[in-house]
């Protein structure tokens, strides 16, 4: 048995995770970029320091960081014993151990944390949920989705993955999401059928392995883009 988690939790990744989670590029860095259900990554933090251009998006964002902080600090022990007790279920490459994942979540946590504030009101932490996104078609040149589509295929149905991924396509000329199974370790249903269908409507798809695994099995991501006319 896998990970076992009633809700989507708020558990955020470093920039060089996201690097190699959706295989980014320096010119890709240098993209106009939106990070879907960011949660408290540092991502945005990171990039920013970087002088590099990032929105993030999650329903999150309504609340305060103290309360943001409460709610990790409420989950994340609970998160670290499930690992504990399936180590079978883990790759420990990338994080070397549960105890070393847990410090690296602090990490995160306290780089986003030290710039959500200043974040919010700069309009880079705005708050917003799939399926609809308030934003102009083509906004944005990259969508990126980490640990919530097809990872939560138990909580949501195939059509909201299909309407999420529509409407990222409608904001942004190409999207990546990670990783392409569920929390208990097996391929999403419902990715065959999202390949199927935008490979009919001609758009590029492909499934790419990644640097990054941590879920066993976990080390592909999606990537869809319009093809240039």
């Amino acid at each position: 048995m896998a990970m076992v988690l009633d809700n989507v939790v708020p558990f955020g990744r470093s920039m060089d995770e996201y690097i190699k989670m959706f295989n980014l590029t320096d010119a890709d860095l240098n993209k106009k970029i939106i990070g879907i259900g960011d949660g408290p990554a540092s991502f945005n933090a990171e990039m920013t320091s970087q002088g590099k251009s990032v929105i993030s998006v999650d329903p999150l964002y309504q609340f305060s960081s103290d309360k943001i902080l409460q709610r990790f600090n409420q989950v994340v022990d609970n998160i670290i014993n499930q690992v504990k007790a399936t180590p079978n279920d883990w790759v420990w490459s990338y994080h070397k151990s549960p105890d070393d994942l847990r410090s690296n979540r602090v990490e995160v946590i306290q780089k986003f944390i030290a710039d959500y504030e200043i974040g919010k009101n700069n309009h880079r932490y705005e708050v917003g949920e799939l399926p609809k996104l308030a934003y102009s078609n083509q906004a944005f040149d990259l969508a990126l989705c980490s640990h919530f589509l097809f990872l939560y295929s138990d909580h949501f149905a195939y059509d909201f993955h299909l309407n999420s991924i529509e409407e990222m396509l409608r904001i942004a000329k190409e999207i990546r999401i990670f990783p392409l199974i569920t929390l208990m370790l097996e391929p999403s249903p419902y990715l065959d059928a999202i390949v199927k269908h935008y490979t009919a409507k001609d758009y590029n798809v492909e499934i790419k392995e990644v640097e990054y695994e941590l879920q066993l099995g976990g080390n592909r991501m999606l990537r869809i883009a319009r093809l240039r006319s």
